[in-house]
């Protein structure tokens, strides 16, 4: 939908003019670019980036391997690819308060260099990324950059995320690569890295545990003082770019005295290592550029450009005197790139075509030009059409839409053909200084110069399939442990000519845009995918990722339903669940089988647990529910009276305490690194096969651990009472084995039971062991076994 008007006013008032102006004249000062390097999008290194880009005016940019798919979700429940869009969305937006352009190694949602979840190993990353994929891709953004300095944010030392290390060793891989003409398979011209820094600091914390120093600092970058025209502190202005990392948490509060001071170590060079800033060596601006790259033609046009760019920042606030000095800037930088010789060419012309870009925009702030863009609707189907509006204060300035292929603008209206291709929702470049189509061109004259600069549509407008259907829901899990074989699959919106897929034996009727599925009695255990067509063609899905924080952004995807026929075997009753939006675990309990209640903020009370069973308390919930933590007493007093308590995994930071919020202390591991088994396929050993949790009522077996995605599990328990029995153990190759995975203690009549497999992920992604073993731990047991004499014991005791 187009933006409301409060809308509109709430976005109009986070762009004042003449702090956009203010940030607009920085770059001018400098010719140098900076590279960050990184595995994940928030590996950027906001803070110091602030103090290089906006207070140096230094190029900045950031090239990032994967779109953060494995990562965990503060926000919504969006998972995998769906994640990577939304963690791409969050990126740039980051990347916008840092004027950074923004590059991925990682190309679509079907890319190999795929965040497939925490690696405790660069190797094992690189050989499932593909090892020559990771660098030629690299190489090719390198090539389209022309980064001076690259600066990867972790070290490649044991103790730190694979991803992380591949990233790094990456980096030292194509200061070569990028510069050898004969590098395989990249047809652009080759380019030289001139320097590349690594963190002289250590990146353990609460995820990482570095075993290694790291290397001595060679160069101190102070990126302490404020910004002028704000009063803002570097480090601040950094955390309002991590700000937009929501997904992940991020966004930390910065006293105007923190310390911002950030020691690099010089590892590779080219231009000398005797150095006091990061631009010594380098043409730091336009006065230095033509000596550098030996073209002593230019000197005299680029020391003029230069002096113009320092009157217009020496000119703020007056707009006209800073217009009629960017305007004379550009006249020169323009004359420059005519005459640069051709053995200079290589060097300089990037740098120049950046500069004409930043004068464009301080023209177009000085100028005092503010426009608009919109659509009367901004989701198209291909062939449909939708009005444009276009808003300016200046009468003078001209506009021509910039449109994809397949877009075409006819009367005042653009038009979707009906072969144009469906946006994309994992871009591999975003250069908020260049915009891409959708937008529109902006043509002005300013002080007797001819400007063009770009313009986004205030909602970026997307193209959705001609065949779309809506689905409430596209995985299905199905008991067939129970009588039910029934299934009802909604479609909403259009729902003429569906028509479903299945096997044989199966029935399916549509009745009203819902597709009654029933299955035979004798239907096999296993993963079914049901294509859905609409008037016989493969009709599509499209996942809308939609918040306030971000762009909207779809993902299309074939329309498939998917059935999980799994036999879980129930013996629960009155299951209530706590969760913080960030699982669906108890719709999937429900859609086994067990009789579920759901508990929002308000409903969790001495009275509504005495109608339960078993309580199951979702991921993050502690962080998040803060109902939690004011029962926590009556919680544990009907857990002594006979409940069941379930507890699936937290953080230490999610306001886990370890000696209140357990029946007794149960500690979680610290760094996770240290605490998790990230194979997938890792062996699980029982350390007690005859307890319940085990056996009753499924016998779990070699099959139910079988398909699991990701990994096993993270923030495994560290230390724990002894009235907990640790009952599995496991390990990643070469490390030893964790035992705390899956707790279970006797206290009085009733059980805590506390996991940090990662059930929640495996039920999305319909991996049958995670059902069967979540029936386990919700069922009561049969009274008889390990867990029925510990608490006899324990009461005895």
């Amino acid at each position: 939908m187009p933006l409301s008007d409060q809308e509109r006013i709430a976005a109009h008032k986070q762009h004042v003019r003449m702090v956009e102006l203010w940030r607009a004249l920085q770059p001018l000062k400098s010719t140098v670019s900076f590279m960050n390097t990184g595995a994940h999008p928030d590996d950027e290194i906001s803070e110091m980036l602030a103090a290089i880009g906006l207070r140096d005016g230094i190029a900045l940019s950031y090239a990032c391997a994967n779109r953060g798919e494995g990562g965990q979700n503060d926000i919504g429940t969006e998972a995998t690819e769906n994640l990577g869009v939304l963690r791409t969305a969050e990126m740039e937006k980051a990347c916008d308060v840092l004027n950074m352009r923004m590059y991925w190694l990682s190309e679509n949602a079907e890319d190999d260099i795929f965040d497939f979840g925490f690696s405790k190993s660069g190797v094992e990353t690189l050989g499932k990324w593909g090892h020559q994929r990771t660098l030629k891709r690299f190489v090719e953004i390198i090539r389209q950059e022309r980064p001076d300095i690259i600066s990867p944010t972790f070290l490649n030392i044991p103790g730190q995320h694979g991803h992380h290390c591949a990233m790094t060793q990456a980096a030292f891989e194509v200061m070569k690569a990028a510069a050898d003409p004969d590098f395989p398979e990249v047809d652009l011209p080759c380019w030289t890295v001139k320097k590349l820094y690594l963190p002289a600091w250590s990146g353990a914390g609460g995820a990482y545990d570095d075993e290694v120093p790291p290397p001595p600092a060679t160069l101190e970058f102070d990126g302490n003082g404020e910004e002028e025209v704000t009063g803002w502190s570097w480090a601040q202005i950094g955390e309002q770019s991590r700000a937009f990392h929501k997904t992940q948490g991020m966004g930390r509060w910065r006293n105007y005295s923190t310390n911002n001071v950030w020691p690099l170590h010089l590892a590779e060079s080219t231009v000398g290592t005797e150095e006091q800033s990061l631009s010594d060596n380098l043409p730091r601006d336009l006065s230095e550029l033509a000596s550098f790259a030996g073209a002593p033609a230019l000197a005299a046009l680029l020391d003029k450009a230069h002096d113009h760019c320092l009157d217009a920042i020496e000119a703020f606030p007056n707009r006209a005197m800073i217009g009629a000095a960017a305007a004379q800037a550009l006249k020169l930088v323009r004359k420059a790139q005519e005459e640069c010789p051709e053995a200079a060419r290589d060097e300089v012309l990037h740098r120049l075509q950046r500069k004409e870009l930043q004068l464009a925009k301080v023209l177009e702030l000085s100028e005092g030009i503010v426009a608009s863009l919109r659509l009367s609707q901004d989701q198209l189907k291909r062939g449909d059409a939708a009005e444009v509006t276009f808003e300016c204060n200046r009468d003078a300035v001209r506009y021509e839409l910039d449109l994809p292929d397949g877009w075409s603008v006819q009367e005042g209206r653009v038009q979707v053909s009906a072969d144009a291709a469906t946006s994309d929702p994992y871009p591999a470049i975003y250069r908020p200084d260049v915009l891409q189509a959708p937008c529109a061109k902006l043509q002005f004259t300013s002080h007797g110069v001819e400007v063009e600069t770009r313009l986004a549509f205030e909602v970026e407008p997307v193209v959705l399939p001609s065949h779309v259907v809506e689905l409430d829901e596209a995985n299905f899990v199905l008991n067939s442990a129970l009588a039910d074989r029934f299934l009802s699959v909604a479609v909403n919106g259009n729902a003429s000519g569906l028509s479903l897929d299945v096997p044989d034996g199966w029935q399916v009727r549509s009745d009203d845009g819902v597709f009654q599925l029933a299955l035979p009695d004798n239907v096999a255990d296993g993963l079914y995918e049901l294509p859905i067509l609409q008037d016989g063609e493969p009709a599509h899905t499209v996942h809308v990722v939609s918040y306030p924080h971000v762009s909207q952004r779809v993902r299309v995807t074939p329309a498939t339903i998917r059935v999980c026929v799994v036999e879980a075997r129930l013996a629960a009753q009155r299951v209530g669940y706590v969760g913080s939006g960030n699982d669906r675990v108890g719709k999937w309990l429900s859609d086994i089988g067990a009789d579920v209640m759901e508990l929002s903020v308000g409903e969790l009370s001495a009275q509504r647990l005495q109608e339960l069973d078993t309580l199951v308390i979702g991921i993050f919930a502690f962080r998040n529910r803060q109902d939690l933590h004011d029962g926590i007493e009556e919680i544990h007093e009907w857990v002594k009276g006979g409940g069941r308590l379930i507890t699936l995994y937290h953080r230490p930071w999610d306001r886990w305490d370890a000696d209140k919020l357990p029946l007794k202390r149960l500690e979680i591991g610290s760094p996770s690194l240290r605490w998790r088994v990230t194979d997938e396929n890792a062996e699980v050993c029982y350390l007690n096969p005859q307890h319940d949790l085990l056996n009753q009522p499924n016998a779990i077996g070699e099959t139910d651990w079988a398909n699991w995605h990701k990994e096993r599990g993270l923030y495994f328990a560290k230390s724990w009472d002894e009235a907990y029995e640790p009952l599995l153990e496991m390990a990643d190759p070469d490390e030893a084995p964790h035992q705390g995975i899956l707790l279970s203690g006797a206290f009085g009549q009733g059980q805590h039971i506390h996991t940090s497999l990662i059930l929640h992920h495996q039920m999305e992604k319909l991996v049958p062991g995670a059902f069967r073993l979540m029936a386990n731990l919700v069922s009561n047991g049969s009274g008889e076994g390990e867990t029925s004499q510990r608490a006899e014991a324990l009461e005895a005791s």
